[in-house]
């Protein structure tokens, strides 16, 4: 197989000329050409391998773009050939155009020509095999168009994670005629669309594949190449073609697959990690033509008007960006019999020095994870490795392999069919290893994955012994800052305390005060609403009293009127009938207007003794609604007092909190720095004691911490049960006690819960250091077996090697000893093939005990992994218990000093009870 070697990707520009309804629309011919690479547009130049005018022709096209990709075929390089660019720019003419006019067809027709052209002009000994494929993208999906049935194909890789579509029809073909039947029967398949910039607008990507296998029927060689011949869909703008309906939803999945070619593009050229190919079926397709073992050439096509100035300028941009990606490329070659043995035996040796490599970094490893200190002298130099890999790679292999020196003899026809049918059951026993040799490469690419992880491993080893000294001294240099940090915090917790009781004092001196005012506020509007109910029933009876008074008004002047329509009338008559009568009826009515008058300063007076009483009222009620106002003042600012003492009270009990969590951290990291300290004490005096007795040690000492803080915790649960029955007593004198009780039994439940998930995580570590005792034994049994593997295998090298040794020497005194004859043949025949016999069971037995090894290896890798995550799993474990006992003895703390801040409370109401009674 020829070497690979990078080649760049292929970009040629071709410019369609203007069409008929840009000439009436007036547009104007933009592009300027300086020379066959160059283009100005707008005053920018654009450079590409070759820029086509308007009035190029087919043929010129073709045999610029693809004619070399045909030899590349079938000397078995890979081929791919796409157009791109926006809709109605001349893809689908450049890639097919009329394809059965000899003057206007595309690139696919005469390349298809080609192929046949070539292939009959070639080596009678040449047979080729060539397969066809057709199908397109459409909306998304990968449909067949030589079996319409087929709408959904997916995408597969090949075991050289090479992509291809699953299941695409594969038809074989022997002519030319053949092909082009096929194509049209593709073509009239594929979507088309009439928009308002093309009448025949492809919506669809359409993908035409050729595959060629070729073989030597001499030498027996192999070659294979792909041929991807692309016509994609234009980008569109909708503003511009009208696109509507089903034609709409086509647009958009275009534009969208175009905008993930575009993507993949833009990550080759900048040469980032990540190629996003799985964003569309299209690119994920054509991932081996960009970017991979594929020699690619892409055709831009462009609009000249002006009318599409941005679209041609994208276009142009695109171009220059696909123009820096660079394939590598190399000769699809099926090596033969002669090839796989010298390939077999560079492999070999190679499998030799990478498990020597691989012995060496475990034993590399081994002498790190039992704490020794590896010097650079005796380190596994990878640099050192690499170069002898790389050596055994270059070292050219084509010596002829050393046979025997065999007289000349002149041998009979029987003797001569023997030695050909001994030879022809020698070549099928080398067919029958030549996948054993397949199998020794794969399993040489593991090994030197497997030394890859050693190699991390180690790294990683150091990494981690490194990060622990440096901590270890990190730790020492700030225990000595913790004592005073911690002292500090002692002092900062006593002020704390002195003032949380004189605030706790303000606050009880300030909530008797709501008290008494709440009290006067009560008895305050008790009178109020008395007042409100007189001046209720003044009301009423002022209304009541004018009702009468306009009652007796409208009576009386009733009264007079009848009175003067009855003097008035009876004027003359009784004037005749004397005056005494008058007189009598004068002074009738006199007596009844003095009562009139007498009854009337009566209610007047009453009137005006109403209206002041209704004064009186309403000046009380003034003075009622100002008190209350002030009453409403005084209890607003008490409240804002009590408010803003609660949150001084809860900012200073969130201080004290924190500095009490500071103070259990310090301890912490004190109990920590210790146990470093016993370990490092314990170092310095050469007493030999593991990693793992000091982990144990530790894990005790912090089950001891637990276990006497479950009895703090049992005996605080006691005295919590008789503050609560002390707290029951007073409920009545004070409701913040009250209070302060709910809160501590919601508190006791997250205590009993967090108590449970201490005895269920005490439960977890216990299985957990079962397992990691068992995983110790099973890593101390599996580095017993591979050390027993590994001396068997030397041992078994070693009498292969002298075995070999033997047999050369006997072989060499034979041959000297023999003078010739025919008898001396068919002895050296018969040694030869008993020679060859062993050579075969030694050599069935060495790929036994490297099938053995290889199955061992991954069971090795997995407990190993196994045995970290344990290590890993059982050092979580380790530190969620600390941060269980730190978060246990801040509860604890927490506990305890709210038990005190009761208990000062009920004293303090105590000697405020007897200093009232005193």
């Amino acid at each position: 197989m020829a070497d690979p070697a990078e080649c760049t990707i292929k970009v040629m520009c071709r410019f369609r000329p203007l069409n008929s309804s840009e000439v009436n629309r007036g547009d104007r011919y933009i592009p300027k050409f300086q020379g066959d690479d160059n283009v100005i547009i707008a005053g920018k130049p654009y450079m590409f391998d070759r820029v086509f005018q308007s009035n190029t022709t087919q043929e010129q096209v073709y045999n610029a773009c693809a004619q070399k990709i045909v030899k590349d075929v079938l000397e078995g390089y890979n081929g791919t050939i796409f157009a791109y660019g926006q809709t109605s720019s001349g893809k689908t003419h450049t890639m097919e155009g009329l394809l059965h006019d000899t003057d206007s067809m595309g690139i696919i027709p005469r390349i298809v020509q080609d192929i046949f052209n070539y292939i009959y002009s070639m080596d009678e000994n040449l047979e080729f095999h060539i397969k066809v494929s057709y199908f397109e993208i459409y909306l998304d999906k990968i449909r067949d168009l030589l079996d319409v049935s087929k709408t959904n194909l997916s995408v597969h890789e090949d075991k050289n994670r090479v992509p291809y579509v699953k299941g695409c029809t594969e038809r074989f073909v022997c002519s030319p005629e053949e092909v082009m039947d096929t194509i049209d029967e593709g073509k009239s398949n594929r979507h088309v669309a009439v928009t308002n910039m093309n009448e025949h607008s492809s919506r669809s990507h359409s993908i035409f594949l050729i595959n060629v296998k070729q073989e030597n029927t001499q030498t027996e060689q192999k070659l294979s190449g792909k041929l991807y011949l692309v016509d994609l869909a234009g980008s569109e703008k909708v503003s511009k073609t009208g696109a509507e309906g089903a034609v709409l939803d086509e647009a958009k999945n275009i534009n969208k697959s175009l905008s993930s070619l575009g993507n993949v593009i833009s990550a080759l050229a900048e040469g980032t990690a990540y190629i996003p190919y799985r964003d569309s079926k299209m690119t994920r397709i054509l991932q081996d033509s960009l970017g991979g073992n594929c020699r690619t050439t892409i055709v831009i096509c462009c609009s000249p008007s002006s009318y599409n100035e941005c679209e041609t300028k994208s276009t142009l941009m695109f171009g220059q960006r696909a123009k820096t990606i660079k394939n590598t490329v190399c000769v699809n070659v099926e090596l033969t019999a002669e090839q796989w043995k010298k390939k077999y035996e560079r492999e070999k040796v190679k499998n030799t020095t990478l498990r020597n490599t691989i012995t060496w970094l475990e034993n590399e490893l081994n002498r790190w994870r039992n704490g020794e200190s590896v010097p650079v002298e005796e380190q596994f130099d990878k640099e050192k490795a690499n170069a002898e890999v790389l050596a055994l790679d270059n070292v050219p292999n084509d010596k002829p392999a050393s046979t025997p020196n065999v007289p000349g003899v002149r041998l009979t026809d029987v003797e001569k069919d023997k030695c050909e049918a001994e030879l022809a059951k020698l070549y099928k026993q080398m067919d029958d290893k030549d996948d054993e040799i397949n199998q020794q490469s794969q399993l040489a690419e593991k090994l030197k994955q497997q030394m890859l992880d050693q190699e991390e491993l180690l790294a990683s080893s150091r990494r981690d012994h490194e990060n622990l000294q440096a901590e270890l001294n990190r730790l020492q240099a700030e225990n000595e800052a913790s004592k005073e940090e911690v002292k500090e915090v002692l002092q900062a917790l006593e002020e704390l305390a002195v003032n949380y009781d004189q605030k706790s004092q303000e606050v009880e001196d300030k909530t008797k005060e709501f008290e008494a005012i709440s009290e006067e506020l009560n008895q305050k509007s008790s009178i109020l609403s008395s007042l409100d109910s007189e001046l209720q029933k003044l009301k009423e009876m002022s209304n009541h009293h004018k009702k009468r008074v306009t009652e007796m008004m409208s009576s009386l002047l009733k009264d007079l009127a009848e009175i003067g329509i009855a003097v008035g009338s009876n004027d003359i008559k009784q004037h005749e009938g004397g005056s005494g009568l008058i007189d009598e009826e004068f002074t009738v009515a006199r007596l009844y207007i003095s009562k009139m008058k007498s009854e009337v300063k009566t209610m007047v007076k009453r009137c005006k003794q109403l209206e002041s009483t209704q004064s009186e009222s309403n000046k009380k009620m003034d003075e009622n609604e100002k008190e209350l106002a002030a009453c409403q003042l005084r209890i607003s600012q008490h409240e804002a007092k009590i408010k803003s003492l609660s949150e001084y009270l809860q900012n200073v009990e969130q201080k004290k909190r924190q500095l009490e969590e500071n103070v259990d951290s310090l301890n912490e990291e004190l109990v920590k720095i210790s146990a470093q300290e016993k370990v490092h004490a314990m170092e310095k005096e050469n007493e030999i004691q593991t990693a793992n007795e000091v982990k144990e040690a530790v894990e005790k000492q912090i089950h001891s911490h637990r276990e006497a803080h479950q009895k703090q915790i049992s005996s605080l649960r006691d005295e919590l049960d008789n503050k609560e029955r002390l707290i029951t007593d007073l409920q009545d004198l004070n409701q913040k006690i009250m209070l302060e009780q709910e809160r501590l039994k919601v508190e006791h439940e997250k205590l009993k819960s967090t108590d449970q998930e201490k005895s269920r995580k005490l439960h977890e570590l216990t299985v957990m250091q079962d397992r990691r005792e068992q995983a110790r034994q099973d890593l101390k049994g599996l580095e017993e077996t591979v050390a027993k593997e590994l001396q068997t295998l030397h041992n078994l090298r070693k009498l292969f090697v002298q075995d070999l040794a033997t047999r050369v020497k006997k072989s060499a005194e034979m041959d000297s000893d023999d003078t010739g004859g025919s008898a001396a043949q068919k002895q050296k025949i018969s040694f030869l093939e008993n020679n060859l016999e062993q050579l075969t069971k030694v050599h069935k037995q060495l790929v036994r005990d490297n099938a053995d090894l290889r199955c061992e290896l991954p069971k090795l890798e997995k407990r190993l992994r196994a045995t970290a995550e344990r290590v890993k799993a059982l050092e979580s474990a380790l530190k969620e218990a600390k941060e269980n006992a730190a978060r246990d003895r801040k509860r604890y703390q927490q506990e305890v000093d709210r038990i005190k801040e009761a208990v000062r409370a009920k004293n303090m109401a105590r000697r405020g009870h007897s200093a009232q009674i005193g």
